[in-house]
């Protein structure tokens, strides 16, 4: 289907794109000079993940997400807890990349387990037909005038040399991604067959072209509402709010490290708007829901930083060996924390863990006696 920005209203829309900017643009500022900065970011990757779930309808519990990313689960990982993984690698995975690289072509082939048509042999010199291997002549430290038959060991020196480069040819080819064509057929069972995801990513590629004059707030927020109505994916809805933060990190709204929590706005905004059939009431709702997630995003940040410093007391007057500090560090990068995280992560026991936890004041978030988990108040 076709995504016209022919009649797209932009006097509505001015104001609001405006206040999202605005908001985004302070939330960065202070990520980027606060001492939770790196906590923050990495708390929002299980936030956004968990999120996710909830605008597509689903539900997990943050607590088995945490556990499951740190190999520590209680129970066995139901489906939708596993695609809530597959949303934080990937959330992880774009903002450890360059800020174009989602949006490229080998971007959106690897996030879509895909990958692009290999080079041929010769364009790269990387290899030759059959698995033949072209070997240089010449060795490091051997001149041009050296006998090869002096020492009766040219022959040998060829295998070891032939059996070298095709180990490197072998390890450079494992590094590449998959080969289309090795790719498995899809199930019937599961996929629509005659959904063409190739033809709609390109239509939403067309479409976002479309929109690079425009401000990169509104070109975000277009690409996450064409990707919505043109449905690029069938088993993957989830990515399209990735690659809209994508474009607004792309835009220089955001900075390299920092995808905007598009889900955390998405949950404030009613679905009747989320998914109403005006565009403009979308693109509205979508605009709403970057300033709530900035706004929502800056008083999470408060709350890190008072915490932080209320745990940073305790640390007054202990030793230099002391593991407190590390754990400081762990509370901030996760929601909540195990005694197993604890102890994998300081290297201790598990009683150990337990009580540095009793030191360190933190709140039992279970309420279990076994299987506990401990957070920031």
């Amino acid at each position: 289907m076709s995504y016209d920005l022919a009649k797209l209203s932009i006097q509505n829309l001015l104001r609001p794109i405006s206040e999202a900017a605005v908001a985004l643009a302070r939330l960065d500022e202070r990520i980027a000079r606060s001492p939770v900065g790196e906590g923050f970011l990495k708390r929002s990757h299980f936030l956004e993940a968990h999120a996710s779930l909830w605008v597509d309808g689903e539900l997990v519990h943050l607590e088995d997400l945490v556990l499951h990313d740190a190999l520590r689960d209680i129970r066995a990982p139901s489906h939708e807890l596993t695609i809530a993984r597959d949303i934080l690698k990937t959330r992880r995975r774009i903002a450890a990349h360059p800020p174009a690289w989602a949006l490229s072509a080998q971007g959106l082939a690897s996030l879509r387990g895909q990958a692009l048509p290999a080079a041929s042999s010769g364009d790269d010199g990387e290899g030759l037909p059959d698995g033949n291997v072209e070997v240089s002549d010449t060795r490091a430290g051997v001149g041009e005038a050296e006998d090869p038959d002096a020492d009766g060991l040219s022959n040998a020196f060829a295998a070891i040399d032939a059996v070298l480069a095709r180990s490197e040819a072998a390890i450079e080819e494992v590094k590449k991604p998959a080969r289309a064509k090795n790719a498995p057929e899809k199930d019937p069972f599961v996929y629509d067959l005659d959904w063409d995801e190739d033809e709609r990513l390109a239509e939403w590629q067309t479409a976002l072209g479309r929109a690079d004059d425009l401000p990169p707030v509104l070109k975000a927020i277009i690409a996450l509402d064409a990707w919505n109505e043109i449905a690029v994916l069938q088993h993957a809805p989830w990515l399209g709010r990735l690659l809209s933060a994508s474009v607004l990190r792309e835009g220089g709204v955001t900075t390299s490290g920092h995808l905007a929590a598009i889900n955390l706005g998405l949950k404030a905004v009613p679905v009747d708007r989320r998914r109403h059939r005006d565009r403009e009431t979308r693109l509205l709702a979508i605009s709403r829901a970057l300033t709530i997630a900035a706004e929502t995003g800056l008083k999470e940040h408060d709350r890190l930083v008072l915490a932080r410093q209320m745990m940073m007391r305790k640390l007054e007057g202990r030793r230099t060996s002391s593991r407190l500090p590390e754990l400081v560090e762990l509370v901030m990068a996760r929601p909540l924390i195990s005694a197993g995280m604890v102890a994998k992560t300081l290297e201790v026991t598990p009683q150990g863990a337990r009580r540095i936890v009793q030191e360190l004041g933190l709140r039992e978030m279970t309420g279990r006696g076994r299987f506990r988990a401990w957070g920031i108040i």
